[in-house]
């Protein structure tokens, strides 16, 4: 018999938006278009927090793609003292995210974290944030320009260069590149598990990546998303998560669809 195939499914948390008075969980098309564009399904994972059963969710998942969103992880998550942008949290997000993240590195789920997602995935290790990169001394504003024009605000903002010997450099094949930058919150302290893979100029932590992991784990400052297939190291990247994800879909298949695939 043939068993119908059917694409990885790869969970992408949501924020909580308020839109007239009524709560939605949102995901920017951007990311589900590029997932469907490396042959997958994406699945939106509400923001219920301990709400739903993560394990089981992680269970059903060949992949975790962390998003980029204007709101900031809280900083009691990380010993980061009082709230310096109140305005800007997603607690149902952070209590979703956080353990879901925990629980795909432990069971081998390849993991893309992309502006938030590089910070909820320090924060989840045992790292910490810099609230407000702008402020400190010596640092660039990160922040994007806010024009109506998306071209501009997602167009190329700063270099980066790319750690000798890291995951990133071997899968880019370059030591530096210019990169696009919307974000306010920056990794501080690098938690342990996580390796370097890039840094901008001013010494902000612009990738990292997880060498211990069972499978891949990357996370980015920018956005590889904002029109990949335009970005020949955004088609890298998606195309590197896109075949750790099929990869971990086919050691999972049945052993009758795997004879009949």
């Amino acid at each position: 018999m043939t068993l119908p195939a059917s694409p990885p499914i790869v969970g992408i948390p949501s924020c909580i938006r308020f839109v007239r008075y009524a709560t939605f969980h949102c995901v920017n098309e951007r990311y589900v278009d590029a997932m469907t564009w490396v042959g997958t399904l994406p699945l939106l994972i509400p923001a219920a927090g301990p709400s739903i059963d993560l394990h089981e969710v992680v269970r059903r998942l060949d992949g975790l793609l962390l998003t980029g969103s204007p709101s900031n992880v809280e900083p009691h998550l990380y010993e980061g003292g009082d709230s310096e942008t109140p305005e800007l949290h997603d607690p149902k997000r952070d209590a979703t995210t956080l353990p879901l993240i925990r629980t795909a590195i432990e069971e081998g789920v390849p993991v893309l974290a992309i502006c938030r997602g590089i910070q909820e995935l320090n924060v989840a290790l045992g790292g910490s944030l810099t609230q407000r990169v702008q402020t400190v001394a010596g640092r660039f504003d990160h922040r994007s320009i806010r024009s109506p024009d998306m071209d501009r605000n997602y167009g190329p903002a700063h270099a980066i260069t790319l750690a000798e010997g890291g995951m990133l450099r071997d899968l880019l094949g370059v030591e530096d590149m210019c990169v696009n930058s919307l974000h306010q919150q920056a990794i501080c302290r690098v938690a342990d598990p996580l390796r370097v893979e890039a840094m901008a100029p001013d010494g902000t932590v612009e990738a990292v990546s997880m060498p211990s992991a069972a499978a891949f784990v990357l996370g980015v400052q920018w956005h590889p998303e904002y029109k990949p297939q335009e970005n020949p190291y955004s088609v890298r990247i998606f195309q590197a998560f896109g075949d750790a994800i099929h990869a971990r879909a086919r050691r999972r298949l049945p052993l009758a669809a795997r004879a009949a695939a």
